[in-house]
Formats: C-alpha cells, sequence, structure tokens
C-alpha cells in the first residue's frame, strides 16, 4: 500500500488548468474567472435613496419632532428610474422612491414612516416628525464599488452574486476557464438500471447517477458514458471514443485484483496507468493514469468506496482543471459526541459521519450509520467524513479532524 499523500501526488501531477475561453454570463454560473476585472464606473453611479420617503434638507427639519412636526410642501415626485425636474429649494420636499437619484439641493432623506401628509387647496404638504441627520438615507455614489477599482481577479468562482457584480458593471461575457467534460462510465454484468425486478447476483447502478450527479454540483459538464457489459472489446471502443470527447474520464468498478476486471486490462493496453492501493479505507483500489492523452479516473466500484475516492482524487484534480486556487473541501475539527471507533489496519479510515455547530459554536460529530463500503444510505445521511488515523479510533469528547461534504 501507498500513503494517501503520495497516491494523491500521483494523480495531482497530471492535471493543468484547462484553456481560456469566453463565454456570456448566462453560462458562467460555477466556471473561474481567468482574468482582472476591474470597475469601468462607480457602483451605485450616483447618489440614491435606500428608502422610500421624503429628499429634504436636513437644517430644514430642526426641532422637529412627533408634538411638532415640521410642515414642508411636496414639490415633485422622484420614481426609480427618473430624475427630479429641478433643484430642492430650502423649505421644500419631493417625494422619493427607494433607488431613485438624490436631487440637487438635497442632502438627507426622511422615510415614510415618520412623515404624514396633507392636501390643501390642490397642493400636497408633508408634515415630518423627527429631525434626520445629514446624508440620512442616501447611498453616495460608489458606496459598492468605486470606479477603476479590481473587483475580481483570476481564480473567482462566478456564483450568481459575483454574476450579478459583473452585470451591474455592464459585462456581457467573462474569460474562464472552459467547462470541464467529464465522462462517466459503469462497467459489470451484475449491474442493472431501472426498476425491473432483480435477477440472482443483480444489483441496481448507483456509482453512476451519483459520480454524474457530483460533477453537476461542481460546475462540470456531466457526460453519461453509460452501463458497459464485461466485455473487453466494448469496454475499448467505449473508452476510446470517450477520450476525444471528455477532458477526463471516470470509470467505476474493474479495478481491483479479479479476473474479470476487463477495465483494468483496456487501461493497460491504451494508457500509461498507475494501479494502487491506497493506504485508507474505503477505497483502497486507485487507477490514474492518461489514456490516449485524457485522465482517466478509475474508481473502485463499492458505492462508499466509489465517492470516497471520488472526493480524496477526482474532485480536486476537476477543480484544478477549472482554475480553482483552492482545490480542497473545507476540514474542521470537531468533538466526538460519540466513539468512533475503528480497528488498527496501517491504514487511514474515512468515518460517515454527522457534524453540526453545537450552540456555543463548537463543531460536533457523530457517525451517519453504517461504516461498510457497501452502505451507500449512510454516505447518503453523511454531510462529513472523520479522518481517522491507524489505530483504535476516538472516545467521546476527544477532537477529530472531519472533511465536510456540504
Amino acid at each position: 500500500m501507498i500513503p494517501l499523500e503520495e497516491a494523491r501526488r500521483r494523480v495531482f501531477g497530471d492535471i493543468e488548468a484547462l484553456p481560456i475561453v469566453e463565454v456570456p454570463l448566462a453560462e458562467a454560473r460555477g466556471l473561474v474567472l481567468a482574468e482582472t476585472v476591474a470597475a469601468a464606473e462607480a457602483i451605485p453611479p450616483f447618489a440614491n435613496t435606500a428608502m422610500d420617503g421624503f429628499a429634504i434638507r436636513s437644517a430644514d427639519l430642526d426641532g422637529a419632532s412627533e408634538s411638532t412636526p415640521v410642515a414642508l410642501p411636496v414639490v415633485a415626485t422622484v420614481a426609480a428610474g427618473a430624475v427630479a425636474p429641478r433643484r430642492l429649494g430650502a423649505g421644500e420636499a419631493m417625494r422619493i422612491m427607494t433607488g431613485a437619484p438624490i436631487p440637487d439641493g438635497a442632502d438627507a432623506v426622511v422615510m415614510v414612516e415618520l412623515t404624514e401628509t396633507a392636501e390643501v387647496d390642490g397642493a400636497e404638504t408633508v408634515h415630518v416628525k423627527a429631525e434626520v441627520p445629514e446624508g440620512n438615507h442616501i447611498r453616495p455614489a460608489g458606496d459598492d464599488v468605486v470606479e477603476g477599482t479590481p473587483i475580481f481577479g483570476p481564480g473567482t468562482p462566478l456564483t450568481p452574486a459575483t454574476l450579478g457584480v459583473l452585470a451591474s458593471l455592464g459585462r456581457e461575457s467573462v474569460q474562464v476557464h472552459r467547462r470541464p467534460r467529464i465522462g462517466v462510465i459503469s462497467t459489470g454484468d451484475e449491474l442493472v438500471v431501472g426498476p425491473r425486478a432483480l435477477k440472482p447476483g443483480q444489483i441496481r447502478d448507483s456509482n453512476r447517477p451519483s459520480l454524474l450527479a457530483l460533477l453537476e454540483e461542481m460546475g462540470a459538464e456531466a457526460i453519461d458514458l453509460g452501463l458497459k457489459r464485461d466485455d473487453e472489446r466494448v469496454i475499448e471502443t467505449s473508452l476510446r471514443a470517450a477520450a476525444e470527447r471528455c477532458d477526463a474520464i471516470i470509470t467505476s468498478g474493474g479495478v481491483s485484483m479479479g479476473d474479470f476486471d476487463f477495465v483494468k486490462a483496456v487501461l493497460s493496453r491504451l494508457g500509461e496507468m498507475n494501479w494502487m492501493q491506497v493506504a485508507i479505507k474505503p477505497a483502497k483500489p486507485l487507477a490514474f493514469g492518461l489514456m490516449l492523452g485524457t485522465p482517466v479516473f478509475g474508481l473502485p466500484g463499492n458505492p462508499v468506496s466509489s465517492l470516497v475516492s471520488f472526493e480524496l482524487f477526482a474532485r480536486p484534480s476537476i477543480r484544478r482543471m477549472m482554475g480553482h486556487p483552492e482545490t480542497e473541501r473545507r476540514h474542521v475539527v470537531a468533538l466526538a459526541d460519540e466513539p468512533l471507533r475503528r480497528s488498527a489496519d496501517g491504514k487511514v479510515h474515512f468515518q460517515r459521519v454527522r457534524v453540526w455547530p453545537d450552540a456555543d459554536g463548537a463543531w460536533r460529530v457523530a457517525s451517519a450509520g453504517g461504516q461498510g463500503s457497501h452502505q451507500l444510505t449512510a454516505m447518503a445521511n453523511a454531510n462529513g467524513l472523520a479522518v481517522l488515523p491507524d489505530g483504535d479510533g476516538v472516545d467521546t469528547g476527544a477532537r477529530v479532524r472531519v472533511l465536510l461534504l456540504s
């Protein structure tokens, strides 16, 4: 067996960021910026009101109170998207809607809840029942972003909020690392899909749907390469075709030491592969290499092993392809809410756990259920993997490092 970090070095050494392309904002969510974006204009571009109310001069409200309101004539209304028809004079008010530009001459906004209006002889008057300071409820020009300021740099993930900022700057497209196309294939005569009754020895394929969903979740283009039977020629044809259209390929099953591991036979013939027995549990068997120039991750077939292997090897690699400066999921140190036991076997164990913050903000952790590599339900209930070094595990109250899955 080889240590986990050595296996990861062997994998990551062959992974590079994908080429830079320009894409419309509408297609950029989940990708990673590959340029520096500076503000070509201030955000907001003009001083505007944060509240519905009345634009006034703060000095005109000296002495205003609930019992002695100040009366000001309402000389105009300023809606969002409009501008005041004239400058605000002393002793006047203008009705103003959230987001509308502050009229020249005004230096504050009093919110509508502090006012009452009345109409006399067709003229509107506002009675203001409180003093307000200069600048009250005014968002200055450039309050969010000053013109010329670098906003985002290479490596910035394009989240919905980030895309909103780019749109507010007038950007219609951005330079990003191309979205990776990752193919997923399952192999095995024992696998079936759909609701039909299982024959003796058959199980339903759960790995491929899980892996495809993980890829979609992280922003990759997931390509379903299907379920292939244990036929060396079929597997070779499928893998050759996948290498021409995918940036990486993930196989599930067929990489251990069995006589019917045809994936191993095909990859050994077509690629430069590392066949590793990694000192971890689950997910000990791992294959990685370049097949016809395309990275291939050969993950184990057991459902939990497949997902854990994806988290430790495939996810960080794909994030490298996407240009993420941070490729790893977050780790936290948690206190065991119960004993997390294991047996000494020379491996690092990744136990499926639930982790949560307690009332004091400390992370707590407990088992998510059965720890067999076939017990997918516990993996579904888990939001973390407890990292247990070789030994007997940890006692209640002990500290344990946890890789967060969500």
